[in-house]
C-alpha cells in the first residue's frame, strides 16, 4: 500500500492524499491551493501526479471548504468519472461553494481582460479559469451523500465510516478499513478538527481506539488559542472603539462556518447586553446560502446555538441581520459611514465582495477590520495581519489607516492542546502518524509535541509530492 501527499504537506491548503492499495486507488480530498501567485501555478499543475485520474475508483471528501474540495471539477475535467462521497451537509454545501468558486474564477479572468484592454494591452498570457461554472455543475453530479456513522463500501476491499469532526457543518474524520494482500489496515484521516467547547457545532468525535496509519492536521499545531472569554473581551473592545469613533466594523469571514459562528457570537453578546443592538449586513451570496443550509441541519447544531436562534428570531430589534443578495445593494453598503457591521467573503480577503468593502474602509482610521480566521501566506489578509501600511486592491493602492484587530480565539481549527487531546483517544500508538495540513514550522513543532507527550516513534512530516510505501 502506498500513500501520496499531493497537497497540504508543509502547507495548509490544497489537501489531497492518494491511497493506492495495489487493488484500488482513491483520493481523500481534492482541494485548491490558496494564497498568492504561487497558488495559481500549483493549481494548474495539480492532478498531474504521474498516475491516470481515470484509474481512480472513488474520492472521499472530509468537508466542503475549497482548500479540500476546490479541484474536484478539475479532476473531472481530466477524466475522472467515479463517485465523490461526502456527508449530506457537505454535499449541500458543495452545491454552493464549487459554483461560487467557478463564478469567481470566471469573473477574475473577465476583470483581467478588461483591465488589459484599458491599458491597451493584448489578452495573450491571461490565465483562463481553472474551471467554469458548467464544469463545476458537471462535477457535482458525481457527489454521493452519506450519513455520519454509516458504513460505506465504495470498493470490495474498502470500508469507510464518516465521524463528526466539529470543524464546519458536515465536516468529518474518516475511518478507512482496507483489506489488501491478505491483511487489514485501519487508516484514520482527521480532516480538519474543530475546537472543543466552541459554539454552533458539536465537539469533534473521539477517534477509533486503534489505527495502523493516522493523518492529522496541524494548522495550529504550534500554538494555543486564547480562551473564548478573552476573545469576547477583544471583540467588545473593538466594537466600542469603532462606535465611539463613528466608523464601521468590517469582518472578512469564510462563508461556511466562520460567518455563522460570528453571527452566533455577536447575537449572544447583544443578548447578554455586552454589546448595544447591532445592524449586521452579511454580504456574501455564498454565506447567505450556507446559513440557510445550516438552519436546515439543526440536528447538527449544539443546544446553545438552537436556543440563540430562537431568541434572535423573537428579538429582531436587538440583532437586525440583512442578508445582501444583489450587487447594487452591496454597492450601497459602501455609502454607510458609521454603525454598520459588514461580514463578507472571502475570509482571506483575496476574492469576492470583501475586497470592495476593504477598499472603501481601510483608508478610514475610524473603522475596524476584524480578522477572525487563518490567513494563508501570500494573501491580502496575511499582509494586513502582518502590518502592511499600503496594499493594492483591484490594482489600486489603498492606505491602511483602519484598526486591524486580530482575534485568535474564533478559529474553527483545534489548537495544539486540542489536537493532542484528540490523539490521546488512541488506546495504543498508531503504526505511523503523518502530520499534514500545517505550514512547515507548525507541522514540525506539532511533531515534536506529539513525541514529547506520547513518546511515539513513527511520527513523520511528509514532503510535498512524496509517495510513502507502507
Amino acid at each position: 500500500m502506498r500513500l501520496g501527499f499531493f497537497g497540504a504537506a508543509g502547507e495548509v491548503t490544497g489537501s489531497c492524499t492518494l491511497v493506492d492499495t495495489g487493488e484500488c486507488r482513491f483520493l481523500v480530498d481534492c482541494g485548491m491551493f490558496q494564497g498568492g501567485a504561487e497558488a495559481r501555478a500549483k493549481n494548474e499543475r495539480a492532478l498531474d501526479f504521474g498516475f491516470n485520474v481515470r484509474q481512480l475508483d472513488f474520492v472521499l471528501l472530509t468537508h466542503a471548504h475549497i482548500d479540500h474540495s476546490g479541484l474536484l471539477p478539475r479532476l473531472v475535467m481530466l477524466g475522472y468519472r467515479g463517485p465523490v462521497y461526502a456527508t449530506r451537509a457537505s454535499a449541500a454545501l458543495l452545491d454552493v461553494l464549487l459554483l461560487d468558486s467557478a463564478h469567481i474564477q470566471e469573473k477574475e479572468a473577465e476583470w483581467q481582460i478588461r483591465n488589459r484592454r484599458r491599458r491597451g494591452q493584448g489578452e495573450r498570457g491571461i490565465a483562463p479559469p481553472l474551471y467554469t461554472v458548467l464544469q463545476a455543475q458537471t462535477a457535482l453530479k458525481q457527489v454521493r451523500a452519506v450519513d455520519y456513522g454509516q458504513r460505506l463500501r465504495p470498493a470490495e476491499e474498502v470500508e469507510v465510516c464518516f465521524h463528526d469532526a466539529g470543524h464546519i457543518l458536515g465536516s468529518a474524520s474518516l475511518e478507512v478499513l482496507v483489506r489488501s494482500g491478505g491483511r487489514s489496515r485501519r487508516l484514520v484521516f482527521s480532516g480538519d478538527l474543530g475546537m472543543p467547547g466552541r459554539p454552533v457545532l458539536n465537539d469533534p468525535e473521539a477517534p477509533p481506539q486503534t489505527a495502523d496509519v493516522v493523518l492529522i492536521e496541524s494548522t495550529y499545531g504550534n500554538r494555543r488559542h486564547r480562551p473564548l472569554a478573552e476573545t469576547e473581551d477583544e471583540i467588545v473592545a473593538a466594537f466600542r472603539r469603532t462606535r465611539a469613533a463613528g466608523g464601521n466594523v468590517i469582518i472578512p469571514a469564510f462563508a461556511v462556518g466562520r460567518t455563522q459562528e460570528i453571527l452566533y457570537l455577536l447575537s449572544d453578546l447583544v443578548r447578554r447586553k455586552r454589546l448595544e443592538p447591532l445592524k449586521i449586513y452579511v454580504d456574501s451570496p455564498m454565506a447567505n446560502a450556507a446559513t440557510r443550509i445550516t438552519l436546515e441541519h439543526r440536528d447538527l447544531l449544539d443546544a446553545h446555538t438552537c436556543e440563540l436562534i430562537d431568541w434572535q428570531a423573537a428579538h429582531p430589534e436587538q440583532v437586525s441581520i440583512e442578508f445582501v443578495a444583489d450587487v447594487e445593494r452591496s454597492r450601497q453598503l459602501n455609502d454607510i459611514r458609521h454603525g454598520a457591521v459588514i461580514i463578507s467573503a472571502s475570509g482571506m480577503c483575496d476574492a469576492g465582495r470583501i475586497k470592495y468593502h476593504l477598499r472603501e474602509n481601510l483608508r478610514r482610521s475610524e473603522c475596524t477590520v476584524l480578522i477572525a480566521g487563518f490567513q494563508a501566506a501570500g494573501t491580502l489578509g496575511r499582509r494586513l495581519v502582518e502590518g502592511a501600511k499600503l496594499v493594492r486592491i483591484f490594482g489600486e493602492p489603498v492606505p491602511v489607516r483602519a484598526k486591524i484587530c486580530t482575534v485568535g480565539g474564533l478559529s474553527a481549527h483545534a489548537d495544539q492542546a486540542a489536537l493532542l487531546d484528540w490523539l490521546s483517544g488512541f488506546r495504543k500508538p498508531p503504526g505511523k502518524l503523518f502530520v499534514v495540513h500545517g505550514e512547515a514550522a507548525a507541522a514540525a513543532d506539532f511533531r515534536a509535541a506529539v513525541k514529547a507527550r506520547f513518546n511515539w516513534d513513527e511520527v513523520h512530516v511528509p514532503l510535498p509530492g512524496s509517495m510513502v510505501t507502507l
